[in-house]
This record gives C-alpha cells, structure tokens and sequence, in this order.
C-alpha cells in the first residue's frame, strides 16, 4: 500500500512552514523545498520503509525553478504510479502578505528590483493554475499560526490521533527538579510510607503504599484541584499549539508518594485527545 502521500504549495508569506510544521507534529515524515521532479523519489524511498515512514508531505514553492511545470508533471506521475497526492494551496490577501513580509523585514522572492507587492503578483500570476486544480484551499488571512495548525490537524488528523503528548513524571526532591518540567506538584504534605515498617521497602506502585497514600483525605482533595487546574492549562498550550508537556509530581526520594500520585494523574488526564505516559526517574535510586 502506496504511503500517502501530501503537497503543501501556495503564496510566499501565506504558512507554508507552519503548515508543514503541523503534519509533523502529527508523524508525518515533512521534506522542505523539495524540487517537484523529486516527488516521485521521495515517495518511492518511503516505499520502501514500508511501515517506518507511513505518511510522507512535501512542502513545495517558487524555490523550486520552472516550478508550475514540474509540479504538473510530478503529480501525474504520482497518479500513474498509484498513489494519488492531496494538494493544499495556502494563500492570503495581498495585504496580509505585504504586512507578514515587512513585520520580519525580508524580500519577497520574485520582487527582484521593485516592491514587495509586486513580488506578490508575479507568484499569484505564476500559481494560478497550479491553485485552480489543488485539493485544498486554505485562506490564512485571518488565521495565526496556532488556528493554522488547528485547521491542519482537521483536516489530517483523525479521532484517534492525540493533539497533546503528556508525561506525568515523579520524581525525588533530593536528586533534584526536572529540568524538563512545565508544571511541578509537590507531594511532601502527604503522610511518608517511609516512616511506615511494613511500607517502608515497598513502593508507590504496590498496593499496600497505594493504598495507603490515596486514603489520605487531602490526596483525594489535592487531586481534585490538581487535575482540574491541569485539564484547564492542557487546553490553553492545545490551543496555543503546543504538543509535548511535562508535569513532574515530587516527594523526598521518588519512591512512594509521588509514584502513587503520578500513576493516579495520569489514569485521570487520559482520554481520547491526550496521549499520556506515566514515568518515574527517581524509583529504584534508593
């Protein structure tokens, strides 16, 4: 089964990169500026993975001279070799793309001698036919980058794809914080197991400590509130597009407590749209 296969073109200006940005950080395997006459080969390679590079998109624009030609030809030869590619042509309004052009203070790439807006219609007038028969439209004038990759992750993403990756992370306090951590909750209210005989060699993922830590009255409470607050931060980096996070739960030594309380938050925040992972740096050091 041939890989699928996607071609993001379009204006200068308009997101091309966020856009190719998005599928990566969807497992897409994205190449940049890759000459049209090089389509066919990139998917073959990806062929030959076989299962390692299931879904292939290719980020393709006026870099690329005689660009309109070989694009054409490279999607027909796609097609003739069976594998039928899905176009997306981001454009903006002119005006979008005069103020994104000026705001990083860099030249358009077919204004030669004269002005940005003139760059601007020349790559308009060179698209056209290319625009004309594309899959996909995507007008980025009102959109940022995070509603770009929104609307990316619509339209190539599926239910069963997870728009955040989270690790729940414990760890002991007297090795040191995570250097990796966007949120750290510390533990170290809660009753030690430690100071326990019978808990003291066990660890927060046998029962007894488990056990022992959850009938606490302020774990049930601390939960509550935590994965609450959590739930309402996960939304705000989705939205602002970010995709890996880290949350760090730490007791003294990484072993009872933050263990529990780890293996607990992370039951909680998994669901459909969050793929979680439960780690403990620190379990096994004492």
């Amino acid at each position: 089964m041939a890989p699928e296969i996607v071609i993001i073109t379009g204006m200068s200006g308009a997101g091309r990169s966020t856009a190719a940005k998005a599928l990566e950080d969807m497992d897409w395997f994205v190449a940049d500026n890759l000459p049209p006459a090089m389509l066919v080969t990139m998917l073959d390679l990806a062929r030959r993975a076989r299962a390692a590079v299931p879904k292939v998109a290719a980020v393709v624009d006026l870099r690329s001279r005689a660009f309109s030609t070989d694009l054409k030809s490279a999607i027909a030869d796609l097609d003739a070799s069976g594998a039928h590619p899905y176009v997306v042509f981001l454009e903006a309004g002119d005006d979008t793309l005069v103020r994104r052009f000026e705001n990083v203070r860099r030249p358009h790439p077919l204004q030669d001698s004269g002005r940005v807006i003139d760059g601007i219609a020349a790559e308009r007038d060179q698209l056209r036919g290319v625009r004309a028969e594309a899959d996909l439209v995507l007008d980025t004038s009102a959109l940022n980058i995070h509603e770009l990759r929104a609307r990316m992750r619509d339209v190539f993403g599926s239910e069963h794809d997870a728009t955040l990756r989270v690790t729940v992370l414990s760890f002991g306090f007297k090795y040191g914080l995570p250097v990796d951590a966007d949120m750290v909750a510390d533990c170290r209210f809660l009753p030690n197991p430690h100071w326990v005989p019978e808990l003291a060699k066990q660890t927060g993922q046998d029962g007894a400590v488990r056990d022992y830590v959850l009938g606490h009255p302020q774990a049930g409470s601390f939960l509550r509130a935590y994965v609450e607050a959590v739930e309402i931060t996960l939304a705000g980096y989705e939205q602002a597009g970010k995709r890996f996070v880290t949350l760090a739960v730490g007791c003294t030594g990484g072993k009872h407590r933050s263990v529990v309380l780890a293996e607990e938050i992370g039951a909680r925040l998994s669901g459909q749209r969050i793929a979680v992972q439960v780690a403990h740096r620190d379990l096994g050091r004492e």
